[in-house]
C-alpha cells in the first residue's frame, strides 16, 4: 500500500493536471479556485487505497477519484451560497469572492464535469456500474441536503431522523468513494458492500465530530468561525439532544428570542446536559464499527492497518 502522502500526490498531481478551456473565465476560475481549497481529500484518497487494497494499480481509478472529489467540492460551492457562508478552508468562498450567480453556474459546470471525469477511461466491463454508482450517490445526496433544509422549519427533528439526514448528505459519498475503488479494481459484489459500509460508518463519524467542532472547536484549525450551526438554529445532533432533553427550555427560547451571548447560553445547556462527551462517545462507536467491518474483507494486512489508520485519526481530528 502506498502511503498518504503518496495518495495525495498523485491527487494534487491529477486535479493540476485538469486541463480547463481557457475561456469563459468566469465560469472556469471559480472552479479551479475551489479546487485549489485543499481539504483533506479524503474521498479520492479511500478510493485510490481501495482499488490498490484490491490488488489493482491505484492510478487505474484516479479519474473516478478526482470525479467524486469534484463532486464533492461542487457539493461544498452550493452549500455555501445556501448557507451564506462567508469562509471556507481559511478562505473567502466562491459566491463571496465571485457572486451567488457565479456560484451557481460554475458550480453546475462542476457537477457536469465531475461525472465526465469519473467516466474517462472508464473499462467496459464496470462502466455502467460507476455511473450507476455515482448517480445514486449524487441524488441521495441531493436528497440529505432536502432533509436538512426541511429540518431549518420543523419545531422537532428526531435523533433518528437527523442521522438518516447525514448519513444521506455526508456518508454516502465516503462510501461511495471506498467502494467506487474496489468496483474498479474488480471485487465481488460482497467485498463492494463491505468496502462502502466502512466509508459510511466513517462518514458518520465525521458529520458527529464537525457537529462538535463546530461548536467547541479551534476557529484557525476549523476553517470557520465556532458556534455558527448555534446561531443559525441549524439542527445539529447537539442541539436536537438539547431540545429534548433541556426542561429549563433555555435553547427554545434562545432560538424564539436571541440574546446577545447566545453561543455561550446555547453551549452551556450542552455542557450541563454532558452532551459533548456524548457526541463523540456515538462517533467512536461509529470508527468503531467501521473498523470491525474491514476484518471481513480479504485484503492484504498491511491495506487493513491503512484503513484502520485513517479510521482512528477522525477521533482526535480539529478540522
Amino acid at each position: 500500500m502506498y502511503s498518504q502522502k503518496e495518495y495525495s500526490e498523485i491527487i494534487e498531481s491529477a486535479i493540476n493536471s485538469i486541463e480547463f478551456p481557457s475561456e469563459p473565465e468566469g465560469l472556469y476560475a471559480p472552479i479551479k479556485y475551489a479546487l485549489q481549497c485543499g481539504g483533506k481529500r479524503l474521498r479520492p484518497m479511500l478510493t485510490l487505497a481501495f482499488a490498490q487494497a484490491f490488488s489493482a494499480d491505484p492510478r487505474s481509478a484516479v479519474n473516478q477519484a478526482i470525479g467524486l472529489e469534484m463532486f464533492h467540492n461542487f457539493t461544498l460551492l452550493h452549500d455555501d451560497v445556501m448557507d451564506n457562508a462567508d469562509v471556507r478552508r481559511g478562505r473567502p468562498t466562491v459566491h463571496k469572492k465571485w457572486n451567488v450567480a457565479t456560484a451557481i453556474l460554475s458550480g453546475d459546470a462542476m457537477l457536469t464535469l465531475s461525472s465526465m471525469i469519473a467516466l474517462k477511461g472508464c473499462d467496459d466491463s464496470v462502466r455502467r456500474n460507476v455511473l450507476d454508482l455515482f448517480n445514486r450517490t449524487a441524488m441521495e445526496v441531493y436528497e440529505g441536503q432536502q432533509y436538512d433544509m426541511d429540518f431549518e422549519n420543523c419545531a422537532t427533528v428526531t435523533v433518528d431522523e437527523y442521522m438518516e439526514m447525514i448519513r444521506l448528505k455526508t456518508s454516502v459519498l465516503l462510501g461511495c468513494a471506498c467502494r467506487m475503488g474496489a468496483l474498479v479494481a474488480g471485487a465481488d459484489e460482497a467485498s463492494q458492500k463491505l468496502a462502502y459500509a466502512y466509508g459510511e460508518k466513517l462518514g458518520l463519524a465525521f458529520q458527529l465530530v464537525d457537529d462538535y467542532l463546530d461548536t467547541y472547536g479551534d476557529p484557525v484549525a476549523f476553517g470557520k468561525a465556532i458556534g455558527g450551526d448555534i446561531l443559525n438554529d441549524k439542527k445539529t445532533w447537539l442541539l436536537i439532544n438539547a431540545l429534548i432533553e433541556d426542561e429549563t427550555d433555555e435553547v427554545k427560547s434562545q432560538i424564539s428570542s436571541p440574546t446577545d451571548d447566545k453561543i455561550e447560553r446555547v453551549r452551556g445547556v450542552y455542557d450541563r446536559l454532558n452532551l459533548p462527551e456524548r457526541c463523540l462517545k456515538l462517533a467512536n462507536a461509529y470508527v468503531d464499527d467501521a473498523i470491525a467491518g474491514l476484518y471481513g474483507l480479504d485484503i492484504p494486512d498491511d491495506a487493513r492497518r491503512f484503513f484502520i489508520e485513517i479510521a482512528e485519526k477522525s477521533r482526535t481530528r480539529t478540522h
